[in-house]
Order: structure tokens, then sequence, then C-alpha cells
């Protein structure tokens, strides 16, 4: 026992805040990591009122982001951080000096390379034993941003206009205080108009129709101090276990309780570290969006999550849609729009590569397969019939909505457990061959109803399951769609 609370308050980076771990209770790892998104916080205010582009030039405010994204990287991960620094370097060596057409493979199988090595290494060094906020988050941020460059580079959008970056420019791109840690990915054009201080202006003029400086934005919106005031919600969550006895003992509904309530008890350190980092990345303006439909400010561009959406999702593509957005629309961009053919598992297995090497990951990804062309092809055989009244409609989101959450409970729950035996163990005893039937089943009648094809005037159209509506030019509609046929 005295080794596993050793364990529990070391971390590979600095010390100094121990004694504020003991006296919390807190793994000294997690209190390093809010005691930088907090300082990140009060330095993104500072950066926007006192750095801001018309007291500072573009150079100097890429070089403050830059230095102190590295000092949170040394000050919370150590000689760690230096994984990250050769990734990135490496990274610029290729974009600076490959052939554009090429850029993005390259690109692509370094940055992930890299982190697949690291990720394998992890699994030896920590023995599934892995601190919670170990190096590996900021390096699956970074990869996200190393590919999303290299492939608008090799895209070429005249519209986006970008052009090979100077180092100082890629450097702050990837390592910025503002992200560093827990993201989101965004586009590069993004982030370099908000350093020279063009990012409100190319917004409001995209709005050009309602926002032509006659209703009093003419000027930069305050970030709205409803999304800054964050409540700080910090859960330390330590995955759950399964005996063998536990669960052959217990009756299934309470063994589906079980899983129900450790997969919830999950998301609130997620809900916690995403809403942190949006508020950080508003504090410096740099969140802004555009103008609603009512002409009111949004400041939704580095929203990574929609709670509400998430928990009252009546289908596993809702659910997917709200979590996690910004590196579903990284999935979207440089594989699911890209891959010439079965785009669905290449995506999803491109998700488990960037998550890691362990089984669990594989077990969950590839789990979701299915699950996502059942939920697809119920959706579309049996929605209809319950659209007729309110409360034959209610009736459906409440049943699909427990089903929904029952998928979660299979798909989601190898992520937690990690490793292959208590993966087993936790299938063996929720019947999960049940639950593949009835998946093969859907999927039998999906083939058996196919949609008939397009004519040439009907313009196709094959939702991704890892993006809202919008664009990856744009921030994804936060909706239950449940009133959308996927």
């Amino acid at each position: 026992m005295g080794e596993r609370a050793d364990t529990a308050f070391n971390t590979t980076g600095s010390k100094w805040l121990l004694p504020v771990s003991e006296i919390l209770g807190f793994p000294l790892d997690q209190v390093n990591f809010l005691a930088c998104q907090l300082f990140a916080l009060a330095a993104a205010f500072w950066f926007r009122l006192y750095l801001s582009p018309s007291h500072a030039n573009p150079l100097v405010r890429h070089a403050v982001a830059t230095l102190l994204g590295i000092a949170f990287l040394i000050f919370c991960f150590g000689w760690y951080s230096a994984h990250i620094l050769t990734v990135v370097v490496a990274s610029y060596l290729i974009i600076i000096n490959a052939d554009i057409n090429n850029v993005h493979k390259y690109s692509m199988v370094t940055a992930m390379g890299y982190l697949t090595v690291c990720q394998v290494s992890r699994v030896f060094i920590f023995n599934y034993g892995i601190l919670s906020t170990d190096f590996s988050g900021p390096l699956m941020i970074v990869t996200q941003k190393i590919t999303t460059l290299a492939f608008q580079l090799h895209d070429g959008k005249a519209e986006e206009r970008i052009v090979r970056p100077s180092l100082i420019e890629y450097l702050s791109y990837n390592l910025n205080f503002l992200s560093i840690l827990v993201g989101p990915c965004t586009n590069y054009k993004d982030y370099t108009d908000f350093i020279e201080g063009q990012h409100i202006s190319r917004r409001l003029r995209q709005h050009s129709g309602t926002c032509n400086g006659q209703n009093g934005y003419d000027k930069t919106p305050d970030p709205s101090p409803l999304v800054i005031g964050v409540v700080l919600n910090l859960s330390v969550y330590s995955r759950p276990h399964f005996s063998s006895e536990q669960l052959v003992q217990t009756p299934f509904l309470t063994r589906l309780t079980y899983a129900f309530f450790s997969i919830q008890a999950a998301r609130p350190k997620f809900y916690f570290a995403w809403t942190l980092a949006d508020a950080v990345n508003n504090a410096a303006g740099y969140g802004f969006l555009g103008m609603d439909e009512n002409g009111k400010p949004s400041w939704d561009l580095m929203c990574n999550l929609n709670i509400l959406g998430i928990e009252t999702a009546t289908s596993f593509k809702t659910f997917i849609d709200n979590w996690n957005i910004r590196t579903g629309i990284w999935l979207k961009t440089v594989c699911y729009d890209r891959a010439p053919r079965h785009r669905l598992p290449l995506t999803f297995v491109l998700s488990a590569l960037w998550h890691g090497v362990y089984p669990g990951y594989y077990f969950t990804f590839i789990t979701a397969i299915p699950i996502t062309m059942a939920a697809r092809t119920v959706r579309k055989s049996v929605r209809h019939y319950f659209l007729a009244s309110r409360a034959l409609k209610l009736s459906y989101d409440i049943l699909t909505w427990a089903a929904t959450q029952l998928a979660i409970c299979y798909t989601v729950m190898p992520f937690l457990l990690l490793a292959v035996e208590p993966t087993l163990i936790y299938y063996r005893s929720m019947y999960f061959h049940v639950h593949i039937i009835s998946i093969l089943a859907a999927i039998a009648l999906h083939h058996k109803h196919k949609p008939r094809e397009p004519s040439a005037t009907t313009k196709t159209f094959s939702p991704s399951p890892f993006s809202s509506s919008c664009s990856a030019q744009c921030q994804p509609v936060h909706s239950n769609n449940n009133d959308k046929v996927d």
C-alpha cells in the first residue's frame, strides 16, 4: 500500500508543489497540471490586455506564447518534454524541405510514427500504472497540429493562403501555452490571424451581411464571462478493477449499473480539462467564432465538447459529435474525407492508434465500427414510425437514449480497463455475445435494405461519425441531432 501511495504522488515533472499535493490529497501530476492551467488562464488575460497586437508585434507574441508553452512542458513532464520538442523540430524540417505533393505523407508518418514509439515505451515504462497527465497528452495534440498544417499545405487552399511558416511561427503554433497541455488543435491560419490581430476582423467580415461595423462590433468583443467562469471540479479517478468473483456473483442489473456509473465517473476529468482549456483560449481572445444568428458574439471556436449533447445523446453518432469535437474534425480531415474506401473502419483504427497501444483502446474503437453501422441502420429503419406524435417521439428518444448508454457501457469500458484480461472478464460478465448477435442482425438488416443509388440530380451526402454537419474550417454545431436522419 505504501508503494501505491508513493506512486500516486509521483510525477515526471517538477516536485515544487509536492506539499500542496499532500495537503489536498491529489496526485502531484494533476496538481502540476492544474497549476499550469490556472497560470495559463491568468497569463491569457495578460496576453490579451497587455500584449495585444496594438502593444506588441507578432514576433514578440509568438516568442512569449512559445516560451510559456515550453516552460509548462518542462514543469509538468521534466525531461520527457524533449520528446515533444524533438518531433516538432523534425516535422519543421520536413515542412520546409519536403515537396508540397508529399509533405502531408512524410509529416503523417513521422508524427504518428514517433507518437506510436512513445506510446509503446509508456506501456513498458509505466506498465499500465500510467500517470493521468503524462507527456503523451501534449504529444497527441502536437501530432494533430503537425498533420493538420501539413495537409493544409498540401491541399493549397487559395482562400486560406497558407505558406510555409517560419521557425518561430511553427514553434508558436505547436507549442503555445494556450493549448500545449490539452489542446485543442486548431487551424494554422486561425492561429496566425489571432497572433497578428486579424482573427476578429476576419471573422466579422465573414458575417458582413450583419456585421458591417454598424452593430457595435467594429471593435474586438470581450470574451463571454460565462465561458471564462469555469467551475473548478477536478476529480481524481482511478480505473475500475474487475475480478471474476465479483462479476459472477452479482446480478446482471447490478453489474450494468456499476458499469454505467464507472463510465459516468470517468467523464468529469475530461469535462474539466476541456472546459478550462476553452476558458484559457477565450481569455486570450482566441475563441471568437463570429456572430450567431441573433447577431451576438459567439466564443465557441475552441470548444471541444458539449456536455448537454453528450449526456442526452440519443445515438452513438450524436455522442461522438459532441465529445472531443476538435479531434473528430481532425480525424475527418486527415482520414475519413480522404480514404477511397472503408472510411469508417480506417478512421476508427487511426483514432485507436492515435490514442495509444493499450489493447483496451483497440477493443473500444473496433467494437465501435459495427455499433455505428447498426445504429445508423436502426435509425433509418424505424425512426420514421415514431414521428407521428410528440408522445411517440418522446418515447423513441427515451428508448434510444437508453440504448446509446448501453452501447457506450459496452464500448467505452475497455478504454478504461486498458488490458486484455479485465476486458474479457467484463465482456463475459455482461453477456457480450448477445450484444454482438444484435449488432450483426442490425448490419444484416442494413445490407437487406440498402438505400437506392441517388439520381444524377441528387447531391450525395455521406455523414461522418466524427464531426457535426459543419465543415472542418468552422466549429461544429452542438445539437442533439434528434431531428436529423444520420
